[in-house]
């Protein structure tokens, strides 16, 4: 892991940290002046945030930490874990807001001080700065491939959407119709479920080792292939290990080369092809082409032509 993305990593998590607080003080201290239940689980909703940000900060600094002799390869795999911990933290959420408003439903116990323009106004405000915070994240965890950064801005897209179901209770509550709020909690719990569901799908193959999408695939065939002296390429096999990719294939070169040319030659393509940004290791076997090892790959052949038809 290079330094600047473990500095850039190591900052997100402290400043989406930063900004729960800051939002659970600002939600808290107007629940205390208006007594609007909707700010007020927006409040406790915000603190939960904040908890869990602790931990999520801890893990991304766990992961960012640099290989040593029992991880040589660095602690990046730890951090399909730590998405893990923020989807249980989303499904918790959605599984409470749900349970939350169905109780409040079937009681009849919505209802309450609303709080006016100061409620409006800090729920338009936490949903504007999670909108932020949820571009921020999104941007910098598909840029330095980081998963729990990106499931992070996931859990922030989740605030913003129960912030706007407290924000619809509160004009709710203001025009003379309570329900609406549980109501509209309800049916942003079942978005928040199924963002959940999402985080666990995409880390899910992170940890099962499951192949990357056919355009890498492509990519690395391709890249094994520009080298001049190489002839072929054959059983390219590319799986993730944590959040990034480990590779191995079989090249072929003429038979006739020195060692040292052939080693040569394995190590410009281990080294061009590790220069792709998901890839994280390379294992190259080279075959002299007269040995016939090569086998017909209907799927490496189709992706290699549709590769090099698109260029």
């Amino acid at each position: 892991m290079s330094g600047n993305r473990r500095r850039v990593v190591r900052r997100v998590g402290l400043i989406v940290l930063v900004v729960n607080v800051v939002l659970a003080l600002a939600k808290g201290g107007v629940w205390w002046a208006t007594g609007s239940l909707a700010v007020g689980s927006e409040a406790v909703n915000s603190a939960a945030d904040t908890a869990y940000s602790l931990i999520v900060l801890a893990g991304l600094y766990l992961t960012t930490q640099p290989p040593d002799f029992q991880h040589p390869h660095g602690h990046e795999r730890i951090e399909p874990f730590v998405s893990l911990f923020v989807a249980v933290g989303v499904f918790a959420a959605g599984a409470g807001v749900l349970w939350n408003a169905t109780t409040t439903v079937l009681n009849g116990s919505y209802g309450g001080a609303t709080g006016g323009l100061l409620s409006v106004g800090v729920l338009v405000a936490s949903a504007g700065v999670k909108y932020g915070l949820y571009r921020y994240c999104r941007r910098v965890g598909e840029t330095h491939r980081s998963p729990a950064i990106v499931a992070t801005a996931m859990d922030n897209r989740n605030d913003i959407l129960t912030a706007a179901a407290a924000l619809v209770g509160v004009v709710g509550a203001s025009l003379g119709v309570p329900v609406l709020e549980p109501v509209a909690a309800g049916v942003v719990s079942l978005g928040i479920i199924y963002t959940g569901y999402e985080i666990v799908r995409d880390n899910v193959n992170y940890l099962v080792g499951a192949a990357p999408d056919d355009e890498l695939t492509a990519e690395i065939l391709s890249t094994a292939l520009e080298h001049p002296r190489v002839e072929g390429a054959h059983d390219v096999v590319a799986h993730y290990v944590g959040p990034e990719v480990d590779v191995s294939l079989h090249i072929e070169v003429e038979g006739d080369m020195t060692l040292f040319e052939a080693h040569d030659i394995e190590s410009e393509v281990v080294t061009a092809i590790r220069e792709i940004p998901e890839v994280d290791d390379v294992f190259v076997h080279v075959d002299p082409k007269e040995l016939g090892e090569w086998k017909e790959d209907e799927r490496a052949t189709r992706l290699f032509e549709r590769r090099t038809g698109e260029k």
